[in-house]
């Protein structure tokens, strides 16, 4: 329902390699740490976001997406519902091309004005399962 095939493939094959990985550190017990040694793998650059700012996977971390210096194509949100829709806001202001929210992720409301903002986003998927069915 909130992310039909066309959009996942989308921004998984069009939108851009650069990803900015919210809530991403070095904590290899959680579900962002592999997802992003997933995309890395599948020739996505990741950005941690994080408070911690740490250097993850061999990309240096930021403290918050207007942190990054550079233009950030995808926004993959691994933070709970009910911070995620400010997340999206924010990926909105910064000029990401899409927005991913994660599995277990959901906010329909951040949803819909995240793509009447222009951009294309998917909630409640994980692009570490999908890319490889690409």
């Amino acid at each position: 329902m909130y992310g039909d095939p066309a959009t996942i493939r989308k921004i998984l094959t069009e939108l851009g390699d650069t990803w900015a990985v919210v809530g991403l550190s070095n904590n290899r017990d959680r579900a962002a740490y592999g997802v992003a040694r997933v995309l890395q793998q599948y020739g996505k650059r990741v950005v941690p976001v994080h408070p911690k700012a740490e250097t993850v996977h061999g990309e240096p971390g930021y403290a918050s997406l207007e942190a990054i210096p550079f233009k950030v194509d995808v926004v993959d949100v691994f933070v709970n519902s009910e911070l995620a829709g400010a997340v999206a806001d924010q990926a909105t202001a910064v000029g990401a091309e899409a927005v991913w929210f994660q599995l277990g992720v959901i906010d329909e409301a951040a949803f819909d004005r995240t793509r009447k903002a222009g951009l294309t986003m998917v909630m409640d998927r994980c692009p570490a399962i999908e890319i490889p069915a690409l």
